[in-house]
């Protein structure tokens, strides 16, 4: 997410970073370096020049030429810029009504509404113990009916059916009375899309929004669209009174113009953002933190919510136990790792979290991928229970056994040999007082404010 954007201010960060004297010349070249970026990134030209703006009347004032630590304070007044121009702070859905507190997701056609109604109900469900409630007014593509039908049993959401003969007016106010009878939290309805905007299309999503009177109106926006995905977004605000942004593919999406853009265009918050293709992939989306992962700083906060959410609390503690009592850390450890990684959305995704790994050469960052790491499963997976508890053991005639059964050859399985004993390492670290702050400090990752050690 972000990747050339990051790659591009984290290092004009490390530059700054160190230099003890700024003046106005190398001030504006600072401000040409992030111009650069932020085009390069796919970010509207207005929207970079009403960014800049606002970082130089701060930047050109006293507040950094008079610092005691100039490149610093230059980083923080682009960060702080940076925040405000995604929305500053995290805004999510409101539910001061009552219930069923309705909320239309709009977008265009292969945007995600369908996907992102289904992770949004699961969402309320899971982390606001809501009950909810979904219906599809998508009459033109009966294959998107039954793509939500499927979906809200996997959540474990309500189903109101559609009937594709009936007038949509009908749909809608049957869909309203079920969910009131049903006692739902939330009705979350998914409405058609088209391939491009027309007239039809805006008054039919119109006529609906006056008959569910939502309390929420929700715009999809593929990010990997860019500009015309803000365009897009501009055209319906023009039509729909919107209330939030929901960005999908994020993880797709190298650049990042759309997200940087579609704050500042449509005066419309983002709210959420898609990261992934799994069910519970749906993020509330937090301008602060990521600011501070554009720029290279990491989002520590992020990762420890999601471990919070999707680690297995229990093998954690007894990992923990373990290095806690001297025990070694072993293969079916490692293994149970790899699959806590896999939950948390891959390695990829925990580097993009952990401060300093910006750092990291590409051919470093290549090398942790999740196919790699999908391969040591199936390798460990292949190993008989001793093996996996007393790793020495694996030699020449076993390792041959291990790579055929796991369906690699010799050299993967001797790099998850060695990948395991650099685990061991590092786990011992860990074990030890202060282990995560010595470990973050070598990594040269920053810790945030109150981190527990």
């Amino acid at each position: 997410m972000f990747e050339s954007l990051t790659d591009s201010l984290s290092s004009l960060v490390k530059n700054l970073q160190g230099r003890a004297h700024l003046n106005q010349d190398n001030i504006q070249e600072s401000m040409q370096e992030v111009r650069n970026a932020l085009l390069e990134a796919d970010v509207g030209y207005d929207s970079v020049q009403s960014f800049l703006d606002q970082v130089a009347v701060r930047a050109e004032g006293e507040e950094v030429v008079g610092s005691l630590t100039p490149g610093q304070t230059f980083v923080k007044i682009v960060q702080d810029e940076l925040t405000k121009f995604m929305g500053e702070t995290s805004v999510e859905l409101s539910f001061s009504a009552q219930p069923p507190v309705v909320v239309l997701v709009a977008g265009l056609q292969g945007s995600g509404k369908t996907t992102t109604v289904a992770k949004l109900a699961r969402r309320l469900i899971k982390q606001e113990n809501k009950q909810v409630g979904v219906v599809s007014c998508d009459i033109y593509r009966p294959a998107a009916v039954e793509q939500l039908k499927i979906l809200a049993s996997e959540v474990s959401a309500n189903y109101y059916e559609t009937n594709l003969a009936d007038e949509l007016s009908k749909t809608a106010k049957n869909a309203v009375d079920q969910s009131k009878r049903a006692f739902d939290d939330v009705l979350l309805v998914d409405t058609a899309g088209r391939l491009t905007i027309d007239d039809d299309m805006m008054q039919e999503i119109a006529s609906l929004h006056t008959i569910f009177n939502p309390l929420e109106t929700l715009f999809v926006i593929d990010s990997m669209m860019g500009q015309d995905a803000v365009e897009t977004a501009r055209n319906f605000n023009a039509v729909l009174p919107l209330t939030g942004v929901v960005l999908t593919k994020i993880d797709g999406d190298s650049r990042g113009g759309a997200a940087l853009s579609v704050r500042e265009v449509t005066g419309k918050p983002i709210k959420f953002m898609g990261t992934g293709e799994k069910i519970d992939d749906l993020d509330v989306f937090h301008p602060e933190r990521i600011a501070s992962r554009i720029l290279g700083m990491g989002d520590v906060l992020s990762l420890i919510e999601e471990v919070e959410q999707k680690v297995d609390k229990k093998k954690a503690e007894k990992v923990a136990k373990k290095l806690k009592s001297g025990s070694k850390f072993d293969l079916q450890d490692f293994r149970d790792q790899l699959e806590q990684m896999g939950k948390m959305g891959g390695v990829q995704a925990l580097m993009g979290k952990l401060p300093g790994m910006q750092g990291m050469s590409g051919a470093i960052k290549e090398k942790a991928n999740d196919k790699e790491l999908n391969k040591f499963s199936a390798i460990i997976d292949s190993m008989t229970l001793q093996e996996r508890l007393f790793p020495a053991l694996i030699k020449g005639s076993r390792k041959r056994r291990i790579a055929n059964g796991s369906g690699t050859i010799i050299q993967d399985v001797n790099k998850l040999l060695k990948q395991f004993t650099q685990m061991q390492k590092m786990m011992k670290k860990m074990s030890k007082k202060g282990g995560m702050k010595n470990l973050m400090r070598g990594m040269g990752g920053q810790l945030p404010p109150n981190f527990p050690q």
